[in-house]
């Protein structure tokens, strides 16, 4: 069966239920002409300012505070960012929690985990060789299996951003979003249907799995690599992520590792921001010209994470 985009009443359901664990994140307007030339207005949505540094806080308490845990807590796959937010997620609500983790992860990313408790098992390869290996682990320990892109509850949670959005930047015309699985994308997408709003998706051209699935009509295993994989390699989109993409995305672009790490000297040298490569991502589309606003446009920016060596992007 083919699965559903969730729907605004999912998303604002996430929102009453993350908000006594979550961050309101603030935005932050730049001056004309500072990011790009011309009019258009760019406003910068700081998500790597959210608990764990990530927006993947919301999708992992949707998740958990929506579940009947079992004794047994909960299990993981990660690239690193969702790892540490389900370990966050767990200890703030006492339950346990397993996270298998790529060796490609960076160390930040899994010293993190580790430093909130969870027990953290690191596999060789990328996310799709964690995932079989947690999976195989769930199986055997019963605990609740915590998807980062896939799951209803999960997407809705990282929905609850767009709402955010739609709150602090009245009368957005555009909002670009980085796309690793497709959770936030989605759950941005859901929550903005039928309001006018347009949203783009961004992929490193070294991951670019959303635009393999759109080409295949169909979720398809790619390869990933490049500096943003640790965050953005997921080799295969959710299906959730995919039909909404279908439904409610203008478009995607894809961004090369060159304009990724530009955008993280930029946001750095520029705002005082530490973002990591996938969290820096959508700037990219906008610094290197693979998104071109129209004059006049407003358009919002997810800085999406913030997990990474502060000395990659100081230098």
């Amino acid at each position: 069966m083919t699965a559903l985009p969730v729907t605004r009443e999912e998303v604002s359901a996430a929102h009453d239920r993350i908000r006594p664990y979550v961050r309101r994140t603030p935005v932050l307007p730049l001056d004309a002409g500072s990011l790009i030339e011309g009019d258009a207005e760019i406003i910068l949505k700081l998500e790597l300012l959210q608990h764990t540094g990530s927006f993947k806080a919301r999708g992992a308490f949707s998740k958990l505070l929506a579940s009947t845990v079992p004794e047994a807590g909960v299990i993981a796959a990660s690239g690193g960012n969702f790892g540490r937010a389900v370990a966050y997620a767990a200890h703030t609500l006492g339950h346990p929690a397993e996270i298998f983790v790529p060796e490609t992860s960076p160390a930040a990313k899994v010293d993190g985990i580790r430093h909130l408790g969870a027990l953290v098992r690191v596999v060789p390869g990328y996310y799709a060789e964690a995932a079989a290996a947690m999976e195989r682990r769930a199986a055997e320990s019963g605990a609740l299996l915590m998807h980062p892109f896939d799951q209803p509850e999960v997407v809705a949670g990282q929905g609850t951003v767009g709402i955010e959005l739609t709150e602090q930047i009245p009368g957005m015309d555009t909002v670009l979003v980085a796309i690793g699985g497709g959770g936030l994308i989605a759950g941005v997408a859901s929550w903005l249907e039928g309001s006018g709003v347009k949203v783009v998706g961004v992929e490193p051209r070294a991951a670019a799995s959303m635009t393999a699935a759109l080409a295949a009509g169909e979720p398809v295993v790619t390869e990933v690599g490049g500096i943003a994989a640790d965050s953005l390699g997921a080799a295969q989109v959710g299906e959730i992520a995919l039909e909404t993409v279908r439904r409610d995305v203008a478009g995607v672009v894809l961004v090369p590792d060159a304009a990724i790490r530009d955008a993280q000297i930029w946001l750095w040298r520029n705002c005082s921001l530490v973002a990591e490569p996938g969290g820096a991502a959508a700037t990219a589309a906008l610094l290197c010209g693979d998104y071109v606003p129209d004059a006049g446009e407003r358009v919002a920016v997810l800085v999406c994470g913030a997990n990474c060596d502060p000395g990659d992007v100081m230098a």
